[in-house]
């Protein structure tokens, strides 16, 4: 199934294309080429994190690091139901590292993964664990009879 790019993804990609860069041309160098140093990304990201953060979540762990909305970005689209293979493919991870890092981080999807197999499996006639009632495929007087 093709689920598409994600915005950021296609917006990067689409820069990446239009200035033709090759693989291992930096996207955000120094002004003199090269790598930006670790202390201005610190820096820079300190300040964002100031400005949009209220000041109880600026001052907790949350995002303290730029590469935390990575991790932040993956579970999110596991925990949206995005297939693991595609998380794994956009995150640019393979599919078992991606669930041995991230499969203990999804949540919120219990019970709809549960309605989804007992839907399925369950009887006729019978209540299933979230209360839904099937409908029984005997009519009364089948029901009635009896093997001997």
């Amino acid at each position: 199934m093709d689920w598409g790019t994600p915005a950021l993804v296609a917006s990067l990609q689409g820069l990446i294309a239009r200035d033709q860069l090759k693989s291992g041309v930096l996207i955000f160098p120094r002004e003199k080429g090269g790598f930006l140093a670790g202390s201005v990304y610190r820096r820079i990201w300190a300040k964002a994190r100031e400005a949009v953060l209220p000041e109880h979540e600026y001052n907790s762990p949350v995002g303290k690091q730029v590469y935390d909305l990575r991790h932040t970005c993956l579970t999110t689209w596991l925990n949206n139901g995005i297939p693991p293979a595609q998380v794994a493919d956009w995150g640019g991870n393979s599919v078992p590292v991606l669930l041995s890092t991230y499969a203990r981080c999804v949540t919120g999807q219990i019970a709809e993964l549960q309605r989804r197999i007992e839907g399925p499996q369950a009887l006729p006639g019978t209540i299933t664990a979230f209360g839904a009632s099937l409908p029984s495929r005997l009519s009364a007087a089948g029901r009635d009879r009896r093997v001997r």
